[in-house]
């Protein structure tokens, strides 16, 4: 119930005031049934602004940490999640895929629409990255169609680390279904869920018109934040390097003095 006032009294009117969505390919959100919405991820509204536009109720699928905040905000945070539909999935640890894919599974077992982003993060710098093959496990095991989503400009509208989004409009386009039939009973093979994954990667890329990484955005982003450590250390050390030398120098010339 709650989910309803959120979307239609609380949060849908707000965002829709702050973003002013452009909305495109609506008509492929199938009326009922089981389907799975897969899109880019580019802002923290992006969890917000499809289940606000979309007429149907989507549960997403959540990193656990959204959910485990400290003190009252962490409370406030996890309940704001619980009641917007979203699960809460703990991506660390070797079972962490599979955990999100049972709970997906179950979801689409109930006939609902279940939104997922691939990347399995957001996008740091608003780039496309490699899809995870859990979104082809979990279309092949139910047997459902994927709607490629494309979020553009929430990026700009609320880039990583900024708390409050700037007004502007931005663009959901929505995709034609696509349908992996074909590859019935092949879930357990890792080059089918290779294909299928680049397969809807490919839609997303072509409703975004992004740039595109082959490589995972959490290893990206681990590297260069690495990079980024080892600088600080670096400059950090050849601070301390020169200001060695500016005291060896003043103790030089005070004895020559």
């Amino acid at each position: 119930m709650f989910y309803y006032v959120l979307k239609y009294v609380l949060l849908g009117p707000l965002l829709r005031l702050i973003f002013r969505p452009k909305i495109e390919g609506l008509e492929h959100i199938p009326e009922d049934g089981a389907a799975i919405v897969a899109g880019n991820h580019l802002s923290f509204a992006d969890h917000f602004l499809m289940p606000a536009i979309i007429k149907r109720r989507i549960t997403f699928l959540a990193k656990a940490e959204y959910f485990t905040g400290p003190g009252v905000k962490g409370r406030l945070t996890a309940a704001f999640f619980h009641s917007a539909g979203q699960i809460p999935v703990d991506r660390s640890g070797k079972e962490a895929g599979q955990a999100a894919i049972r709970e997906g599974l179950g979801v689409l077992g109930k006939g609902e629409l279940l939104g997922i982003y691939p990347e399995g993060t957001r996008s740091h710098d608003g780039r496309l990255y490699k899809g995870k093959v859990g979104v082809a496990a979990m279309a092949l095991k139910a047997q459902v169609p994927v709607i490629p989503c494309a979020m553009i400009g929430t990026f700009e509208a609320q880039p990583p680390g900024q708390k409050l989004p700037r007004f502007r409009q931005v663009t959901i386009r929505f995709g034609a279904p696509l349908d992996f039939s074909r590859y019935e009973g092949m879930d357990g093979e890792k080059a089918v869920l290779r294909a299928v994954t680049d397969e809807i990667m490919y839609a997303i890329l072509g409703l975004s018109d992004q740039e595109y990484v082959d490589r995972y955005a959490a290893v990206v982003k681990a590297e260069e934040q690495a990079e980024k450590q080892a600088e600080k250390q670096a400059a950090k050390q050849a601070e301390k390097a020169a200001e060695k030398e500016r005291r060896a120098a003043a103790k030089d010339d005070k004895s020559g003095s």
